[in-house]
């Protein structure tokens, strides 16, 4: 880590931990998050040695609303850091925050730091139906494969195969469009996206489409939604010469069970005509909110995830993680964090397997 780079991001840290989401004036605000981990691995099975990293992510965004129905907002990213990445085993970031590494030359492209810049129309179209166009520079993510509990890498789980799911590819901070509508319970997402590299060879065009359907039970609400997703024939074949498409389908669910239980699961699938890592993914996990020792704001999440293999070099991927995030104030959170993590190459008769233990600070304004 560049040590040298701390104390400003430190400054930073402590200003935001007093100001949750600032607002400039009744049109301009600035929120973001800013958080900091740091990360040990006990490594068997490996040449990997054990050793302990950190990283530190900063992502202000200013947004302006002229009205209620335009908006305009740029989001940047910093980063001091890169945890366990460099030195990790395992085919799945242990952390899968946007660390020093990913907020430059995002993409291959050259551009750095900056996320995303788009514009946002919304059209009322009556009292439950509403429709949403936002055209620029976006994340696909903050579209496509949510999931209330298993989504948020500075909140909840770390490890990205119970972030998102691993046997799908949503990109992120590349020129596209995203289309929303929602009448009651049934939601409807479309993402379009142009991912730019260095060279032609790393172009591509994404398409992305999820189809929602919410339910409010007595016993709570649960969201269950399907995700398509298709990328031009831009990617290696496998096996032989030539290219073609990323195709995937998911499954993300997620539905509380009264005021305390929370559970969720996804489950995907993705073609394998193109060199991929996982053809299959099935995860699932529960929250418990702190409510029953007296501390409604803390939460303990427990995820697990399978992914199988695809054509490439992993066979099998286990990830088992516990965490639990303690509430400071309204702004500020602690989590301890504690994963296990087994893979097996196609090629290898014995698992890489470690124990992953981190604690993160988190800091939203």
């Amino acid at each position: 880590m560049p040590w040298s780079r701390l104390p400003g991001l430190l400054a930073l840290l402590l200003l935001s931990s007093a100001v949750p989401a600032y607002d400039l004036d009744e049109s301009w605000s600035l929120t973001g998050v800013l958080a900091a981990a740091g990360q040990c691995q006990q490594i068997s099975g490996g040449a990997t040695r054990s050793t302990c990293r950190g990283g530190m992510p900063l992502q202000p965004e200013i947004i302006f609303r002229p009205d209620d129905s335009n908006e305009f907002a740029v989001k940047l990213g910093f980063a001091a850091g890169n945890a366990l990445g460099p030195v990790s085993p395992f085919a799945v970031a242990t952390w899968a925050a946007d660390l020093e590494d990913d907020v430059r030359h995002i993409n291959g492209s050259g551009r750095s730091h900056l996320l995303t810049a788009w514009y946002r129309h919304s059209f009322d179209l009556g009292p439950e139906e509403s429709a949403h166009v936002t055209a620029g520079i976006i994340d696909g993510a903050d579209f496509l494969d949510e999931n209330a509990y298993a989504n948020d890498e500075y909140t909840q789980f770390m490890n990205a195969a119970l972030v998102n799911g691993p046997s799908g590819y949503v990109p992120s901070y590349g020129t596209g469009t995203a289309l929303e509508w929602d009448d009651g319970p049934w939601s409807l997402r479309g993402v379009y996206m142009r991912i730019d590299g260095p060279d032609a060879d790393q172009t591509h065009d994404y398409l992305g489409l999820q189809g929602g359907y919410r339910v409010n039970m007595p016993f709570g609400r649960g969201e269950y939604r399907l995700i398509l997703q298709h990328s031009s024939a831009d990617f290696p074949a496998a096996g032989e010469d030539g290219k073609a498409s990323l195709r995937a389908w998911i499954v993300s669910a997620d539905q509380q069970l009264g005021d305390v239980i929370g559970v969720w699961a996804r489950f995907g699938r993705q073609d394998n005509a193109a060199e991929v890592r996982f053809e299959s993914v099935y995860s699932g996990g529960l929250c418990l909110q702190g409510r029953p020792w007296g501390r409604p704001a803390d939460n303990v999440g427990l995820g697990l995830a399978v992914a199988h293999g695809g054509n490439m070099e992993t066979d099998q991927l286990r990830v088992v993680e516990l965490y639990y995030r303690a509430e400071l104030t309204a702004v500020t959170a602690v989590t301890a964090d504690l994963q296990h993590v087994s893979e097996r190459t196609g090629d290898s008769d014995v698992a890489t397997s470690g124990w992953i233990g981190g604690l993160r600070v988190t800091f939203t304004f």
